[in-house]
């Protein structure tokens, strides 16, 4: 059969056409699920790599003889497709996930790896398209970034199978990591700024001569323009400073505790969500006070009750130790005859606090044990400003929504240049939590996790070790293939 394009379907084989409509239905459905479409260019290409093969797609494979170039083409041709796969598997599907810290023992591990889903709550298209896969944001033994700035994407999430939902563990970009002192990611860089001008005022009182602060807003403008200054000379190891995408920010994974619209509040360690007492979810761990009668807890204690050596260097020498438990083990040890006392810590607030728990304000007399009462914010949803709760809403209306705020002696508020006393949010936004509690950097130190840094959702521990144990012994057999709750 000849037409003007010397196109001869009679040589193509049945099989051909049965790979092409594969191809072409998944196509297809990319496309309703994207909603792009652009991608509507790309069935001329299928069609042609599967039945008329105009572009020889395997051309580069052989010499100008048509001979093979050999295993070496081979080897890299596979090469190019994995990587091309696990680029779009990683964008669209899922990702692996290690548990770095003890925020969430016991329900997640140290040293656990993960599945995260992405089409649990709906993947993201990256707002930065153009970077390495399986790396967050920097190339290992290169140590430079692992993606290109441009081109830039704006926010948008594809259908997913659900929404976040309270009690749900989630993976998410950690908020305030848009910039990092890269030689200290933990604290962040702005409780870091905030600390060392509050610590340099302290040190020099001078420099607050002839200032005057008629509120919380300018008091705590002025100590992190101060601590900028005093990180940034070039002789501090913190001047290394790294700015980075909301998708290449470093990963964190907490329990969702709120949800949008819900107010929250911790009182005496327990959880209120509307004012309703919320039930803890198991394995759920606070710091307690333990005094023995003089006896030095051992390295079998510790192992019995399941202690990381971590947590066992912050315990304490003894005879009082303070040790992360459940309420269940709690209640075991307190039973022992060499325990004299043991007590759940519950501090209450101090003038150091405003400094350490979000939203930075002596206005806020919270503490780690007993936080808010907080109004978690909703899309579409509209807040009265004052020069009081401003902090509460500052970092969504400058760095995640995106636009300009500032605030005059009157304590006037401009948004974008214009006078108003509210704010419509344009994203949802969450409150995550450890269920290490008194062992977890989370929401109560710097605040809501708005919807587009979340990832997706762990859903199985594919390995776990145990790194407090040789590699052969580290391996948690129980663990495997585990589903995570």
């Amino acid at each position: 059969m000849n037409n003007k394009f010397n196109i001869d379907f009679s040589n193509v084989r049945w099989y051909q056409w049965l790979k092409f409509a594969i191809g072409a239905v998944i196509w297809t459905l990319i496309i309703f699920w994207t909603s792009n479409l652009w991608l509507l260019l790309g069935y001329p290409f299928i069609f042609d790599y599967y039945i008329t093969e105009f572009i020889k797609w395997g051309a580069w494979k052989r010499d100008k003889n048509g001979n093979s170039r050999g295993a070496w083409a081979e080897w890299l041709d596979a090469l190019i497709f994995a990587v091309v796969a696990i680029y779009f598997l990683n964008i669209f599907l899922f990702q692996n996930y290690q548990i770095p810290s003890s925020s969430l023992e016991k329900s997640l591990l140290v040293g656990d790896r993960l599945f995260v889903s992405k089409v649990a709550y709906g993947p993201r298209m990256p707002f930065t398209p153009l970077a390495c896969p399986m790396t967050q944001n920097t190339l290992p033994i290169l140590n430079c970034k692992s993606f290109v700035e441009w081109p830039k994407w704006d926010y948008r999430r594809l259908a997913g199978l659900g929404e976040v939902q309270r009690d749900d563990i989630v993976v998410f970009n950690f908020p305030a990591g848009d910039t990092v002192c890269v030689q200290m990611n933990n604290p962040d860089y702005y409780s870091i700024i905030l600390n060392t001008g509050f610590e340099y005022v302290s040190r020099n009182p001078g420099a607050l001569k002839g200032k005057e602060f008629h509120t919380v807003w300018e008091l705590n403008h002025f100590l992190m323009e101060q601590g900028r200054r005093q990180i940034m000379v070039p002789t501090s190891p913190l001047s290394d400073i790294a700015v980075r995408p909301v998708d290449m920010r470093d990963c964190y994974v907490k329990r969702c505790v709120g949800l949008p619209g819900d107010t929250l509040e911790v009182r005496h360690n327990d959880i209120l969500i509307n004012g309703i007492k919320q039930e803890q979810p198991k394995g759920v761990q606070h710091t307690y006070q333990v005094k023995t009668n003089g006896v030095i807890l051992n390295d079998k204690f510790f192992e019995n009750y399941g202690i990381s050596k971590a947590d066992r260097a912050e315990a304490g020498l003894g005879p009082v130790y303070n040790l992360p438990l459940t309420d269940e083990v709690a209640a075991q040890i307190e039973q022992l005859p060499t325990i004299v006392s043991i007590k759940k810590n519950d501090f209450q607030y101090s003038s150091s606090d405003p400094f350490q728990i979000f939203p930075f304000s002596s206005d806020y007399k919270w503490s780690r044990d007993n936080y808010g009462p907080i109004w978690i914010p909703k899309k579409g949803a509209t807040v009265n400003l004052d020069s009081k709760n401003i902090l509460l809403y500052q970092r969504i209306i400058e760095a995640y929504e995106h636009h300009s705020l500032s605030m005059n002696a009157d304590g006037k508020i401009f948004i974008d240049g214009k006078e108003t006393n509210t704010y419509t949010f344009e994203m949802d936004y969450y409150w995550m939590m450890g269920d290490n509690r008194h062992k977890s950097a989370d929401s109560r130190y710097w605040g809501f996790v708005p919807e587009d840094h979340v990832v997706g959702k762990p859903i199985v521990v594919w390995l776990s070790m145990d790194p407090d144990k040789g590699f052969f012994n580290s391996i948690r057999w129980d663990r495997l293939f585990k589903w995570v709750d």
